[in-house]
């Protein structure tokens, strides 16, 4: 087995039996709900972190509904990864007013400083770096999100500052 066949198995929620059967155990409690599909998605983004496509496909089995019909929640709603995401996120709005303002310099910077791309999590599993669309605080253009923290008014320059307390929390 490779390295990266070991490592997808150990993030399977569907290999780890205590998460599999607390996968089968939201399923069990919401599967008769009206807006089950939905109901169950929530659920178990909120306990596993993440929703994978192996997972989609898992849980639109049990539900019996088509796979494409849980893919396209999942795709949808912004809220829901597919990948488990670190400890902290850090989150780039795009919406106009931040694009104008300079979130794609922000975003430069901070590929630079953690050395990932936007939608990877560092290799210690601290931080993520995501794109949203509008967060509505577009007065403070550019804004970017630590965690649930909005931060505006963000120049490249600051980004150190901005990220410091998050790296130093894994160190």
């Amino acid at each position: 087995m490779s390295a990266t066949t070991a490592t997808v198995q150990k993030n399977n929620p569907l290999t780890d039996p205590v998460r599999k059967q607390l996968i089968d155990q939201i399923v069990d409690q919401n599967k008769d709900r009206p807006g089950a599909t939905m109901v169950v998605l929530n659920e178990v983004q909120s306990a596993i972190g993440f929703i994978t496509p192996e997972m989609q496909d898992y849980i639109a089995n049990r539900l019996q509904v088509p796979a494409s019909r849980v893919h396209g929640v999942v795709s949808f709603y912004s809220f829901f990864t597919t990948n488990a995401r670190g400890t902290h996120t850090v989150k780039f709005c795009m919406g106009t007013a931040c694009y104008v303002g300079g979130t794609p310099a922000l975003i430069e910077k901070t590929k630079q400083i953690l050395g990932i791309e936007p939608g990877k999590t560092t290799p210690d599993g601290n931080i993520t770096v995501e794109i949203c669309r509008c967060v509505g605080a577009c007065s403070q253009a550019p804004v970017i999100l630590v965690d649930e923290d909005v931060i505006g008014r963000v120049k490249p320059n600051k980004m150190p500052q901005v990220l410091k307390p998050i790296q130093e929390i894994a160190e």
